[in-house]
């Protein structure tokens, strides 16, 4: 008899199986779920629970009514999803469109195309970036971290979105040729609003439930390369990327472009380099070939950030180098024996 078995990806080669990685990501998830709780309080812990209960809820019933196939849902991939595509959401959006965002995650991003091992797109960006564009108002309002606080939620911009805008006004001030009362600078603009480089680090910022604390998702990481649930090479691409990209902009124009440290520790940056990117499914297989795609990352985010007017980037430039990935996978096929 054969022992050989041939199964769909991911493959993991140290025997260790796709439960015990997945819950193992899970566990690298929770400092930043700690912190979220922290900072926005009772909403954080009832969004991350509806969003993954519908993922996993709609996960059992396409699997056992549509596919005819017997359900999977604690391998713990339906729950990663739940949680990440959380938080990719601010903690003051309803409930039921965090369903509706679980139903395209599982349903669309995940199940249409058979299941784990077979999906092209990362679900949770699938499902975020189908809601930001059906909901663009209830996905851009940021409540300001308020703790348990009972008092009503003050809504404030990213600190993305706060430059962003700063530096439009700016430039459509100059052409009518106005004279600018407010601040001119990247600097100026951060310093007018408080925004501080341990604000970013720490979390004390509005953003959306995962996003907000970059210590948080760095202590992930470091669990996760610990246990060799991943590699460095996707996130430290991206991370390197982005530095040298926005460091060059910087220098040209300190003015107009914010520095390396403002891009790495704001927006879903951290969240998506280490936790989304690296998905087993959806990134290349070999090192060479996550070097590629972890570049393009970079590349696609700082563009849009800087040049499009959108002021995040991450989600949308993940899902293209996913949709690349087997391109790469194709060019940088390993040495055959």
């Amino acid at each position: 008899m054969s022992n050989l078995t041939m199964s769909l990806s991911p493959h993991i080669h140290n025997g260790d199986s796709v439960e015990k990685n997945m819950y193992g990501v899970l566990i690298a998830l929770i400092p930043a779920f700690i912190c979220s709780v922290i900072f926005f309080g009772w909403g954080a812990i009832i969004v991350t629970a509806v969003s993954v209960a519908a993922c996993l809820i709609f996960e059992y019933l396409i699997q056992k009514y549509l596919l005819r196939q017997n359900p999977t849902i604690w391998d713990g991939s339906a729950i990663i999803t739940g949680v990440l595509l959380a938080f990719n959401l601010p903690v003051s959006i309803p409930l039921w469109i965090v369903a509706i965002g679980a139903l395209v995650a599982i349903g669309v991003g995940k199940m249409s195309f058979g299941g784990l091992g077979n999906n092209i797109f990362n679900p949770a960006l699938v499902g975020r970036v189908f809601l930001l564009i059906s909901f663009p108002v209830q996905m851009t309002t940021w409540p300001t971290p308020q703790g348990f606080a009972t008092t009503d939620a003050v809504t404030g911009a990213t600190p993305l979105a706060i430059v962003k805008a700063a530096l439009a006004s700016n430039g459509t001030e100059a052409a009518s040729g106005a004279t600018a009362q407010g601040p001119q600078s990247v600097s100026e603009i951060l310093a007018a609003h408080g925004i501080t480089v341990p604000d970013m680090l720490y979390g004390n910022m509005g953003g959306s439930l995962g996003e907000v604390a970059a210590i948080a998702l760095l202590i992930g990481f470091a669990y996760m390369l610990l246990r060799k649930i991943i590699t460095w090479h996707i996130p430290v691409a991206i991370f390197a990327t982005v530095i040298v990209f926005t460091g060059i902009l910087h220098l040209a124009n300190p003015e107009q472009f914010a520095g390396p440290l403002f891009h790495l520790f704001t927006g879903g940056l951290m969240l998506g380099a280490i936790f989304m990117a690296t998905d087993y499914v959806t990134s290349p297989m070999t090192h060479k070939g996550m070097w590629i795609y972890g570049i393009g990352i970079g590349v696609l985010t700082v563009l849009i950030r800087v040049f499009g007017s959108y002021p995040e980037g991450m989600s949308f430039a993940i899902l293209i180098m996913n949709g690349l990935t087997p391109l790469i996978n194709r060019c940088c096929k390993p040495q055959k024996f």
